[in-house]
């Protein structure tokens, strides 16, 4: 029978198990132990961080440690003196180009692992590990993880790109490792990840320091199934040995489907294993071949183990709120998780689905694996034996590779379908591919060896099945609309919107159960426009029109998608540091120390009247077929530069469009003051940017890893001031809305907005559907204490989102 080591918080850990509820030193900085972390201390210590810290608390079995903040990275990178250093090579990445990316990424992490860590932190770090040992173990064996700012998250999973080591022993070692996660952070995957997400080429990393379990067994716990997003169902896949052959997808592992109410299994498939990997007594990773081992083809998990896991999965849903992926291990007849994140892909869409799916399902398969990310995609094959041959990959081709890592993300954007020879529904090839909304067939053993480069196949990510030819369809196909797990979505009077940015991605969106776009950046679609180069290194050249219909047809895109739905399009908000990367930009752009609150948004239109003019000219061509696309005006301070900005439009062929919503972004504080004065002018939308908003409520630089800890945007005096706009806008009569960061990532975000009264949320499209559901739950409470207390004003009741 397998024992469940569990504890309450705030107790001693038993003896014989390492696990969590370790008392604390004094808790000062850098080190921040895992009994006094919670899921909002992400700023502080990191999504992997917070996530061990909140199920310790909740008193779930995790192997006990400390996690070294993010203040200690930006210490180490002031006192080391690297920040120039790092600052220089940052300025000039160019992540399109994988040669130079790798040349970048190899001198950044050498700057980070060859300087010296400032004794005084060392130490801290070294008395926290032996303190970790305790007294009779001096040199006990640790695992050092990367747990970045924005990983594990709602929003982004980061699935398997930063640097782990496992079996560290002694202080020394530690520091060296310490420093091995810090530079984990620019290797060259997490920089793509990083940047092609919109996300700065730079962020914060706390390092996670844990007391090593040597398992005999492991693998991952899906709280709901991804392949299916059934919610009645649980997923588990395990494995011999250490759980990386399952997170990594080195070996096909068992398959167990437990329904998720009475924990009965409802399927067991037992693969061949063919390796495991386990820990020598010295602590180094050894590859044990099963060939001729029983245990190869034995089933890892028995029926208690399987329950067991399933109680576990169902209290820390419970818990979370929301799906799960669950990393477990089991020694010593002890289940231990070792990690949990919010599943990423449940709102993703199912991929290049096609009329004649159920035919291409009907044929007779050339292989058959297991159904990893749904959607059906036909194309050429293109085997591949590592990333390194990733020139020969084509735009739309099957990837069809051994297994994929981190470093294949790149490829697998570009390809339509992506199938592999070993891995299971939690390896990175499934987790990625769900992401990026392209069907994945793993675990089909011989994939490689059966299928050619250049035979044209159909894979159905949900059949799992790879057959012979190309599904055919008769005429341009809607995307199917992305499954919504188990229920139908609630029907809101608060409108929810979704924030975009990249075309390849508007079909798909479009096809989700929202009412429209409330924030579409500029950004994305300028970058594909301009080719490189800088506006205004375009317009000296001549190519001035050229720009404006590249620019229209991506515009196009989305006004297409979502007609008529409405589209509010955020005008062009680079800053100069981003300007200056372009070709042509290091001579046109100033230097700002602080380009965060420098020369952008509503200002440089004023300033640079020609540039805006190409793109308020791209919005009127758009417009005279496609009237559901409007305009935003980003970063306005005050009111008499939105008023010439407005007489800009006004002399555009835009300002003869009676029809046009003029929104602004309220990221300044200012807003509060102006907007009776910006409703004159003619503005109809306010959008709230929570993200500009709280830096210069807080007076916090969000690029600036210094003061990362002080950023929060459940911040009092943050959500005072968003109350503030909604009020206004409510006495003014102007549509109010959020697009800032907050309601994807603090999903109790928009039950206050509700309660303030505001008329739309936009999110990111994966939480679409929990924040749908957050919505009509607030609905329901405010029209419960309508009813029974009577008309109150907006917001009463105080804070529900800081809980302070």
């Amino acid at each position: 029978m397998t024992n469940i080591q569990q504890q309450a918080p705030g107790t001693a850990a038993p003896a014989k198990a390492d696990v969590a509820g370790y008392a604390a030193p004094d808790g000062a900085s850098p080190i921040h132990w895992f009994r006094d972390i919670t899921r909002t201390d992400i700023a502080r210590v990191g999504g992997k961080g917070a996530n061990l810290g909140e199920m310790t608390r909740a008193g779930l079995p995790v192997p006990r440690g400390f996690v070294i903040g993010v203040d200690a990275y930006a210490r180490f990178r002031l006192d080391a003196g690297i920040g120039p250093a790092l600052d220089r090579e940052l300025a000039t990445l160019n992540v399109d180009d994988s040669a130079a990316l790798q040349a970048a990424s190899a001198r950044l992490r050498a700057i980070v692992e060859g300087a010296a860590t400032p004794p005084a932190l060392a130490e801290r770090i070294e008395a926290a590990y032996h303190e970790l040992c305790g007294a009779a173990e001096q040199d006990c064996l640790v695992a050092v993880r990367s747990s970045a700012t924005a990983e594990d998250t709602a929003e982004f999973s980061f699935a398997g790109m930063f640097e782990s080591f496992l079996n560290v022993s002694g202080g020394e070692e530690l520091v060296k490792r310490v420093r091995s996660c810090w530079a984990s952070t620019f290797h060259a995957r997490v920089l793509y990840y990083r940047i092609r997400n919109g996300m700065a080429a730079e962020m914060p990393v706390a390092v996670i320091v844990q007391r090593m379990i040597q398992s005999e067994k492991a693998g991952v716990l899906f709280t709901v199934d991804p392949a299916t997003r059934n919610p009645d169902l649980m997923v588990v896949e395990a494995a011999w040995g250490l759980g990386e052959v399952v997170v990594l997808g080195q070996v096909t592992p068992d398959h167990y489907v437990l329904d998720k109410k009475s924990l009965e299994i409802r399927s067991r498939a037992v693969n061949r294993k063919e390796f495991m990997l386990a820990r020598t007594d010295a602590g180094a990773t050894t590859r044990i071949e099963l060939a001729s081992d029983p245990r190869a083809d034995a089933a890892v998990l028995g029926d208690a183990e399987l329950r067991a896991l399933g109680e576990l999965g169902r209290e820390t849903e419970a818990h979370y709120g929301a799906a799960q992926d669950i990393e477990f291990a089991e020694a010593g007849g002890t289940i231990y998780l070792t990690q949990t994140r919010p599943i990423t892909t449940l709102g993703t869409g199912q991929g290049a689905q096609t009329p004649n799916a159920s035919a291409a399902s009907a044929s007779s398969p050339l292989l058959q694996g297991l159904g990893a990310s749904p959607g059906i995609a036909s194309g050429q094959v293109r085997v591949l034996s590592s990333p390194s041959s990733s020139a020969e990959l084509r735009d739309g081709e099957v990837l069809v590779a051994p297994m994929t890592s981190p470093d294949w993300v790149p490829l697998m954007r570009r390809a339509v379908a992506v199938v592999t020879d070993s891995g299971g529904m939690t390896s990175h090839a499934a987790i990625v591919s769900r992401e990026l909304g392209i069907p994945c067939v793993v675990g089909t053993r011989e994939g490689t060896r059966r299928l050619t480069t250049g035979q044209v196949v159909t894979v159905d990510g949900k059949a799992g099945t790879i057959t012979s030819g190309a599904v055919r369809a008769p005429g341009p196909v809607a995307p199917t609309a992305p499954a919504v797990v188990g229920r139908a979505a609630p029907i809101t009077a608060t409108k929810l919107y979704v924030n975009l940015g990249e075309p390849d991605r508007a079909a798909e969106a479009a096809a989700m159960d929202v009412d429209g776009v409330g924030l579409l950046r500029a950004e994305f679609m300028l970058l594909s426009a301009l080719e490189g180069a800088h506006p205004r290194q375009i317009l000296q050249e001549g190519h001035a029109d050229d720009l404006v219909q590249r620019f229209v047809t991506h515009l196009r895109v989305f006004a297409h998608a979502f007609a008529p739905r409405p589209v509010v399009y955020r005008a062009m908000d680079f800053r100069t540091n981003e300007f200056r990367g372009l070709r042509g930009g290091d001579r046109i752009e100033p230097h700002e120390d602080n380009p965060m609150i420098g020369y952008r948004g509503c200002y440089r239109y004023v300033r640079e009247p020609d540039l805006f003019a190409l793109e308020l000219r791209a919005l009127a061509d758009v417009r005279r077929e496609l009237p559901n696309l409007q305009l935003m005006i980003p970063f306005v301070r005050t009111g008499w530069e939105l008023r010439e900005c407005m007489a800009l439009i006004d002399a555009s062929p835009l300002g003869r469009d009676r029809g046009l919503q003029r929104w602004v972004m309220a990221e300044v504080p200012s807003v509060v003051h102006w907007l009776p004065e910006y409703v004159r002018m003619g503005i109809t939308g306010v959008s709230i940017g929570s993200n500009d908003l709280t830096q210069l409520v807080l007076g916090v630089d969000r690029d600036s890893e210094h003061v990362a800890p002080l950023f929060d945007e459940r911040d009092p005096a943050v959500l005072a001031a968003i109350h503030a706009i909604i009020a206004q806008c409510r006495r003014l009569g102007v549509t109010s809305s959020i697009c800032g960061q907050a309601p994807s990532v603090h999903p109790e975000y928009a039950e206050q907005l509700v309660r303030w009264g505001i008329d739309s949320i936009s999110v990111n499209p994966d939480v679409v559907d929990l924040t749908r559901r957050s919505i009509a739950a607030a609905e329901h409470r405010v029209l419960l204490a309508h009813a029974r207390d009577g008309p109150a004003e907006a917001g009463a009741g105080g804070d529900g989102v800081s809980g302070r």
